[in-house]
């Protein structure tokens, strides 16, 4: 009987092949094709960060207009609105409660940048607010929300892009192509690499909360605490309320290329071991990590790797994948990169360079109201960051961990189960149904 994680590979595998007929990005319709109520009407909500780069994307695209910039605080906000003025020679308007975006009519799409833990319920709120959403990397802070942001997605009929922009990148299309065609031979390992200069973060305590944000909405469906600049505006990736460490931020670009790679879904087996060995700062998560992520039916494993300072690279790779077979190997290398090595000898073979650009997949999936277009779609979101989070639960609980795929659920591990999911601070819980 063909099973849960069986359904997801074929899934992943039709999502890989499904843009690679051309090997090229799709076209997108022309903007003379639309008259001006065809105008695609963006709003980008959290806009400190990654957020300039969700502007700035989306006002490059023909007939997509950015009309809503949305952040808690409100001091980010009007600065971004000034810039956004001075580059683009028009007033974009401003809001401080998402919810608020929402319920603008005029809104066709959202683009949300948020803090990871609020990825998740502000996608399902867009979807049941009738909004499409591109929604940035992890797509959820805990693994049962991701399957609720799939049922979200499904039931109201809303295109939603997870941000894992290599899925766009041709070159990182041709290169899964080589690994289905059998280049480097049977797949058996793959793994992902997460070098990043991590400096030490201090510990700058508690204090009062800046002019300006709203720092009940900043802490949304997380456990309340006093106001910290630890938290306040990056480093809240560095701790379990808000965060899920560097596998659970740039890492899980690497997680979903590992199981895309692998055309693998969840795994049966987890462990994870790692520390902080640098810094004597506030960090929750841990500095460096290593997870391994077992597939014992398929034959396959996934290693991942998060080191923060001084550290060799792996054939040139800081940030990217690897992949092992029987008759070679393959490096990728950021996102837009691969090179391959043949047999013993390790002859160099087929290499490739080119980018994409998911956010204009994004909007031709939204115009033709065809979800199959996309190339991140709502699955990634919770099959890539549901790998992080399981190694970071075993990482946490300090032993390994046997996970059913199927019921997506630890084996006989109340403990284990109990990090699943999060308890909700009203009026920011997850819904029940969506």
């Amino acid at each position: 009987m063909k099973n849960q994680s069986d359904s997801r590979r074929t899934f992943l595998k039709t999502a890989a092949t499904g843009s690679l007929a051309v090997l090229g990005l799709p076209t997108i319709i022309p903007a003379h094709a639309f008259g001006a109520n065809d105008r695609i009407r963006v709003a980008v909500i959290g806009v400190n960060g990654r957020g300039k780069s969700h502007i700035s994307d989306f006002s490059a695209l023909p007939n997509v207009e950015v009309v809503t910039l949305c952040d808690v605080d409100n001091v980010v906000a009007a600065q971004r609105a000034a810039d956004f003025e001075k580059k683009y020679g028009r007033k974009v308007k401003t809001e401080q409660d998402l919810r608020k975006v929402y319920d603008d009519k005029n809104i066709d799409a959202v683009s949300i940048a948020t803090p990871n833990h609020w990825h998740a319920l502000a996608a399902i709120w867009a979807c049941q607010a009738g909004k499409d959403v591109y929604v940035e990397k992890p797509g959820t802070h805990n693994l049962k929300e991701g399957r609720k942001l799939i049922e979200a997605a499904n039931k109201y009929n809303r295109i939603v892009q997870h941000g894992v922009q290599l899925r766009s990148s041709t070159a990182i299309q041709e290169a899964i192509k080589l690994l289905r065609d059998g280049l480097i031979g049977k797949v058996y390992m793959a793994r992902g690499l997460v070098y990043k200069w991590r400096p030490d973060i201090g510990n700058q305590g508690n204090g009062p909360v800046p002019e300006g944000l709203n720092w009940d909405l900043w802490q949304g469906p997380a456990k309340a605490r006093e106001f910290s600049k630890n938290y306040v505006h990056y480093n809240w990736h560095w701790f379990w309320e808000y965060g899920n460490g560097d596998i659970g931020n740039q890492g899980i670009h690497e997680t979903d290329l590992a199981m895309w790679g692998l055309d693998v879904g969840l795994p049966e087996e987890i462990s994870s071991s790692g520390g902080k060995y640098l810094w004597k700062d506030c960090k929750e998560t841990p500095e460096v990590l290593s997870s391994t992520y077992n597939y014992p039916k398929e034959g396959k494993v996934i290693q991942f790797e998060v080191r923060p300072w001084m550290t060799n690279k792996e054939d040139g790779v800081e940030v990217g994948n690897l992949f092992y077979g029987d008759k070679g190997y393959m490096v990728i290398n950021g996102y837009n990169d691969y090179k391959t090595f043949l047999g013993k000898e390790r002859t160099p073979g087929p290499a490739g360079h080119a980018g994409g650009d998911h956010f204009l997949n994004f909007i031709e999936a939204v115009r033709a109201r065809d979800k199959s277009k996309l190339n991140g779609p709502v699955e990634t979101a919770h099959l890539a960051s549901g790998l992080a989070h399981l190694g970071n639960i075993a990482y946490r609980l300090g032993r390994q961990l046997k996970f059913d795929p199927k019921k997506e659920e630890f084996i006989g591990d109340s403990e284990a189960n109990a990090h699943l999911s999060r308890q909700y601070r009203a009026p920011y819980a997850l819904p029940k149904q969506v």
